[in-house]
C-alpha cells in the first residue's frame, strides 16, 4: 500500500463494487440433492427477472443449468416456499419433478425434453401449491406437501401430505392426486419414508405457534397399497420445537429438539450429542435440512453458535468431527450419497458455494457455483465478532464490518458513519458469509454492523424467547445499545447513525425511528408498520398468528398493537427516510407502506417511496437491487454530508 494510499473522507472513497456488482451476486444456490450420483441444486438468476434455475453437475465436473427461460423452480407453499424439487434415476436415466413458479404447479421431465405437467391448475388462482416432492418411482407417484386454497381469503386453506401420480393423470383432473392424510394440522412438512418403506414420518403444528415455538412429531404406517394407517405423535408438544427428522439406515427415528434449551440431535427419544449450540434452526421453509443420516451409520450435522459449522456426528459416542476448510457459515441444505455429502458453505471472503465432503477421506472441497472474485479482494470488508452488552446487562450478539479500503484512509478528525442492520425473521439470524451490500457501503467509507438482536437464532431457545410479547421493544434496545457503544468507544460518529433492515428489519428500523433519538436517518425495506392491520387479514396464513408470541393475543391486548406501531407514531418519526416496497409483496403488503406515507403527508420531513412492480417479500430482480441500493447510498450521502464519486441523487419531498 504505502504511498499510494489517498487520504479522503469517509463516504468519498471510490469503490469498484458499484450496485450491478452486488446485485448480480445476490441470492446464492439451495436445494441440494443427488440424483443417483450426480449433484444437483437451485441456482438464483437475477439478471433474468430473479428466476431460478436447476443445476446439474455431471460425472466429468461439468455444470449445466438444465432449465432454461422462463423456467422457475420454486415454491410458494406457505408463501417462503421449501425444497421445489426431487428427482430418481428411473430406466438409467435421471428423472426429476420441479414445481415451476409462475403456476404452481409440478412437472416432471427427463433432461433434454420439455418437462410435462403433473398436476392441475388451481381454479382458485395459484391455488394449488407444492413442496418437498419425493419421487417414489417403484409407486409410480410423488409424494409431497400440498397446500389447497379453498377461496379467496388468506386463511382459506389447507394442507395435507399427498401422493401425485408420474404419469400424468392428475394434469388435469385434480380427483387424481392421492390425499396420504387429513387436515386436522395446519401445517404438515413433507414425509420422510423409513427404509424399508413401512413407515412415514413428518412434523405438524397448529396456529398461533409457529414452528420454532412448537411442533409435533408424527409417525404412521404405511400399508403396502400406499395408504398411510395409525398416525401418532412421537415427541414435540406446544413448548418442544422440533425442526427437522428423518430415519437412520437401520430405522431409528431422527429428530433436533430443542427440549434441552438448544436444537440438539435425538434418537428414539435419547439425545445423540448434548451441546450449548444448535443442530436445528427456525423453519421458515419447508425441507430445511440441517442433518442427514450416511448409510454408514454416522451424521452430517450443520450446527453452530452463530455461525454454523459442517461436521460429522458419530451418534455412538456423541463426538462430531467438523470439516476442514475456509467455511464460516453452512445453509440449512444436506444431501448424502454413500460416503458423499452435498452443503451449501460460505465464508467472509467467499460467497456460498456447493460444497462436497467426503467422509471416508475428511476431504472437503467445492464442486458447485464456485465462489470467483469479481473485484479484487483487498476491498472485501473485515468482520469483527462481537458482544455488547444491553439493557438489563444482557448480551447481544453482532458482527460489526468497518469502513475497508486498500487504497484509503479517512483524515481522522471524526469517527466513521455507521449504519445499524437489523435482519429479518424477526426468528433469524445474519450469516457470517461475504455480502456484496454490506461491502458496496464499507469500501466507499460507510461502517455496517449486523445486530443478532434479543430473539435471533443460533444462541439457544432462552435468547429467542426474549422477544416474546417484545417485538417493537427488545429488537430496538439492542439495535439502539449496538449503536451507542460504537459511538461511545470511538468506532462510530455519534451523529452519523442510520438504521436499516427488510421485512422484521423494516419494522425494527421503522419503530427505531419512532422510538429513539439514535439515528439520523434510516432505510425501511419491504416492512410491517401496522400490527393492527397485520393481525386483522393483511398477511399471509403461515405468519398470520405470529404476532400473538411476539406481541401477545390481539383480543387481549389491542392498545398494545397500536401502541408499537409506527404507523400510529408517524409524528414521532422526525428523521429522513427511504422506504422501499414490492408491489407483489402478500406477506408485507404496499398498503402498510401507504398508510405510513399517508400519516407522513406535509410533516416536512425528508424521505423517498420507491415501490417497484413485480416484485414481492424480498427483491429478486438485478434492475431492483441497483436501484435500491443506489437511492439507500444516496440517502446517507445527503443525510451524513458525504459526497460518494457516481451515485445517481435519490429526490427527497417533505
Amino acid at each position: 500500500m504505502g504511498e499510494n494510499v489517498q487520504t479522503l473522507p469517509y463516504g468519498a472513497w471510490p469503490s469498484p463494487i458499484d450496485a450491478a456488482l452486488a446485485a448480480a451476486h445476490d441470492g446464492h444456490p439451495e436445494y441440494v440433492g443427488f440424483v443417483g450420483d450426480e449433484a444437483w441444486w437451485t441456482e438464483p438468476r437475477p439478471t433474468e427477472g430473479g428466476r431460478r434455475t436447476l443445476v446439474r453437475r455431471h460425472a466429468d465436473g461439468r455444470e449445466e443449468p438444465v432449465l432454461p427461460a422462463p423456467w422457475n423452480v420454486r415454491s410458494r407453499v406457505i408463501e417462503y416456499g421449501g425444497q421445489p424439487w426431487g428427482g430418481a434415476v428411473v430406466d438409467g436415466r435421471p428423472l426429476v419433478v420441479f414445481v415451476h413458479f409462475a403456476d404452481q404447479r409440478l412437472y416432471a421431465f427427463h433432461p433434454g425434453h420439455e418437462p410435462r405437467p403433473l398436476t392441475p391448475v388451481s381454479a382458485v388462482g395459484g391455488g394449488l401449491r407444492w413442496a418437498e416432492p419425493q419421487v417414489l418411482a417403484e409407486r409410480g407417484e410423488v409424494w409431497c406437501v400440498l397446500e389447497e386454497f379453498t377461496g379467496e381469503g388468506p386463511g382459506d386453506v389447507r394442507r395435507v401430505l399427498a401422493a401425485v401420480p408420474l404419469d400424468g393423470s392428475a394434469a388435469g383432473d385434480r380427483g387424481a392426486v392421492r390425499e396420504l392424510t387429513d387436515d386436522a394440522h395446519r401445517f404438515v412438512t413433507g414425509p420422510r419414508l423409513s427404509p424399508d418403506g413401512r413407515r412415514a414420518a413428518w412434523l405438524a403444528w397448529d396456529h398461533p405457534r409457529m414452528p420454532w415455538d412448537g411442533t409435533e412429531l408424527i409417525v404412521a404406517d404405511v400399508h403396502a397399497d400406499g395408504t398411510l394407517h395409525g398416525a401418532r405423535t412421537v415427541a414435540g408438544g406446544p413448548e418442544e420445537s422440533i425442526a427437522q427428522a428423518d430415519w437412520s439406515p437401520d430405522g431409528g427415528l431422527l429428530y433436533t429438539s430443542d427440549r434441552g434449551g438448544w436444537w440438539n440431535l435425538h434418537r428414539d427419544g435419547r439425545p445423540l450429542c448434548t451441546r450449548e449450540e444448535e443442530f436445528g434452526g427456525a423453519l421458515w421453509k419447508l425441507g430445511h435440512r440441517w442433518f442427514a443420516p450416511l448409510a454408514s451409520g454416522l451424521i452430517a450435522v450443520v450446527h453452530g453458535r452463530g455461525s454454523t459449522a459442517l461436521g460429522i456426528l458419530d451418534p455412538e459416542s456423541g463426538e462430531v468431527v467438523d470439516a476442514a476448510g475456509p467455511w464460516t457459515e453452512f445453509a440449512p441444505t444436506l444431501a448424502v450419497h454413500g460416503d458423499r455429502v452435498l452443503a451449501v458453505g460460505a465464508s467472509p471472503r467467499t460467497s456460498y458455494e456447493v460444497v462436497e465432503l467426503d467422509t471416508a477421506t475428511g476431504r472437503a472441497r467445492v464442486v458447485g457455483a464456485a465462489h470467483t472474485d469479481a473485484v479484487d479482494p483487498a476491498y472485501y470488508p473485515e468482520p469483527q465478532i462481537r458482544t455488547f452488552t444491553g439493557p438489563d446487562g444482557r448480551d447481544i450478539h453482532a458482527h460489526v464490518y468497518p469502513p475497508h479500503h486498500p487504497g484509503c484512509v479517512a483524515p481522522g478528525d471524526r469517527p466513521a458513519p455507521y449504519v445499524i442492520w437489523a435482519h429479518g425473521g424477526p426468528t433469524g439470524r445474519s450469516p457470517l458469509v461475504l455480502d456484496l451490500e454490506i461491502a458496496y457501503f464499507t469500501s466507499r467509507g460507510i461502517g455496517v454492523a449486523e445486530v443478532d438482536y434479543g430473539g435471533s437464532t443460533g444462541y439457544g431457545r432462552e435468547y429467542r424467547n426474549r422477544l416474546r410479547g417484545q417485538w417493537g421493544v427488545v429488537d430496538v434496545e439492542d439495535c439502539a445499545a449496538v449503536a451507542l457503544a460504537l459511538a461511545e468507544e470511538g468506532t462510530a460518529d455519534r451523529a452519523r447513525l442510520a438504521v436499516r433492515g427488510g421485512s422484521a428489519g423494516g419494522w425494527t428500523t421503522a419503530a427505531s425511528l419512532a422510538g429513539t433519538d439514535v439515528y439520523a436517518c434510516g432505510t425501511i425495506i419491504y416492512p410491517v408498520l401496522d400490527l393492527t392491520g397485520w393481525a386483522t387479514g393483511e398477511t399471509h396464513d403461515f405468519e398470520s398468528r405470529y404476532l400473538e408470541s411476539l406481541v401477545g393475543p390481539f383480543a387481549e391486548v389491542p392498545h398494545r398493537y397500536a401502541e408499537r406501531s409506527p404507523v400510529e407514531h408517524a409524528d414521532r418519526i422526525t428523521a429522513p427516510f427511504l422506504l422501499l416496497q414490492g408491489l407483489d409483496d402478500v406477506i408485507c403488503p404496499p398498503a402498510q407502506s401507504e398508510r405510513l406515507l399517508a400519516r407522513m403527508a406535509g410533516r416536512g420531513v425528508p424521505h423517498a417511496y420507491i415501490a417497484f412492480e413485480g416484485e414481492g417479500h424480498g427483491f429478486r430482480r438485478a434492475d431492483t437491487m441497483v436501484r435500491a441500493l443506489e437511492a439507500e447510498l444516496s440517502l446517507y450521502a445527503q443525510v451524513f454530508g458525504l459526497e460518494p464519486p457516481g451515485v445517481p441523487a435519490l429526490e427527497l419531498t417533505e
